[in-house]
């Protein structure tokens, strides 16, 4: 925000998606511009046509999606970077890239300026305490972040973690595979219940709870006081489903067996 958004400057995101990033538009007095969600997923289509109206210098894309999990193929987010004007830049939120099918995440270009790709070691990696992030960009790009960040942001141990982390493949192969078989047992809990989850690409799966965001509302308040603790989006439209988070079998177990009590209340 710093870097590419001055005050009043519209900047572009999904109505619904990853609010942090709003936060900082607004708190960096930037102008925040939304599109609707499309099919449950971020418009492409839509977040260019804002773009190109209002010649924003800053659009967001999370690619897989948070909160619905959902993703584009790898050709679709290129050609969106190819249409976008060269004057605005792309932060490109891939912290679930590694949990989503292969195809998903385009190849590796540090030539173009304009394109940041945000990475994580929170999601897959598991090590969210030690708040481990980091950027893929053309040099010059990355080097003006110098100007910005937090220079002592990041400590020793963090690094180390993170170095070996990526040095291990056998563990992380293991994790993606633990998050896709979860993922299939909280789909087939959702329709054991008469609910539809949503395919997903994360360490999460949004659950279609089959009415509007005050009947999903009931069904998260519901699991939480059975000590069930699930999140759900909030946009129109998106608000209909609860997210719940991939989890070891026990606490699963837990989910199962409460959802439907959690239902039935939800429903009066």
């Amino acid at each position: 925000m710093r870097l590419w958004a001055d005050k009043n400057a519209p900047v572009v995101t999904s109505l619904g998606a990853y609010p942090t990033f709003n936060y900082h538009v607004a708190g960096f007095g930037a102008r925040l511009v939304t599109v609707p969600y499309e099919g449950d997923r971020e418009s492409l289509f839509a977040l260019l046509e804002a773009v190109k109206r209002e010649s924003a210098p800053l659009v967001y894309l999370a690619n897989p999606d948070n909160p619905m999990g959902t993703w584009w193929p790898a050709e679709d987010i290129q050609r969106f970077i190819d249409a976008l004007p060269e004057t605005t830049m792309l932060v490109l939120d891939e912290a679930y890239g590694e949990t989503a099918p292969a195809g998903t995440l385009p190849a590796l270009d540090v030539a173009r300026p304009n394109v940041l790709r945000m990475r994580t070691f929170s999601k897959a990696y598991g090590l969210a305490g030690l708040r481990c992030g980091y950027a893929i960009g053309e040099a010059t790009t990355i080097n003006a972040f110098e100007k910005v960040r937090n220079h002592f942001g990041m400590t020793r141990m963090a690094q180390v973690a993170a170095s070996v982390a990526l040095d291990d493949e056998a563990y992380m192969q293991s994790v993606i595979d633990q998050v896709a078989s979860c993922r299939d047992r909280l789909a087939k809990i959702a329709a054991d219940n008469g609910l539809v989850a949503i395919p997903s690409a994360t360490n999460f799966v949004a659950i279609d709870c089959g009415s509007d965001g005050a009947f999903a509302l009931k069904v998260m308040q519901a699991l939480i006081s059975r000590d069930v603790f699930v999140r759900k989006p909030m946009a129109p439209g998106l608000d209909r489903c609860i997210r719940v988070a991939v989890a070891p079998a026990a606490e699963i177990d837990i989910f199962e067996r409460e959802l439907p009590a959690a239902l039935a209340e939800a429903r009066g």
